[in-house]
């Protein structure tokens, strides 16, 4: 039914599980997997304290640095089932923006996602980005809780 998974991640626990179900599924429809990461943009005035401290070269070696964490960990768990997986990282400082650009981009067909990320204030001040991605994504969205 699905031969194409989009598999985001913002590095928290609940998107690693989110992830391994993912590949799972995808093992079993046979399907390929795109995990993908979405980086901030740097800002001067922000409330992430380490782009305070950061100049935007440091930043950006820096958000490399958990691009590429992150998205390892997806590409390990895809070769470790044999699943197909490429990744990718964006740097947008909407995410269900790029998720949802980034699926229709690779052509995927089907978004999994865990059900929240972001806890605490930062999840208050961001508002959840799965909701927005269920709200606006016309590729439907599995949600893993």
């Amino acid at each position: 039914m699905f031969k194409h998974l989009l598999l985001p991640t913002d590095g928290s626990p609940s998107s690693n599980d989110a992830i391994q179900k993912g590949i799972q599924f995808a093992k079993s429809e046979q399907a390929q997997v795109t995990g993908v990461y979405v980086m901030p943009e740097f800002h001067v005035m922000t409330y992430r304290v380490e782009m305070v401290e950061d100049t935007k070269p440091q930043f950006a070696v820096d958000c490399r640095a958990h691009a590429d964490q992150y998205l390892d960990v997806i590409q390990g768990a895809a070769d470790k089932a044999g699943v197909t997986c490429h990744t990718v990282s964006v740097t947008s400082d909407h995410p269900f923006e790029a998720i949802i650009k980034t699926a229709e981009k690779k052509g995927c067909d089907l978004i999994v996602m865990a059900s929240h990320g972001r806890r605490g204030v930062r999840g208050l001040l961001l508002g959840s980005e799965t909701l927005k991605v269920l709200t606006h994504s016309k590729i439907p969205v599995l949600v893993y809780r």
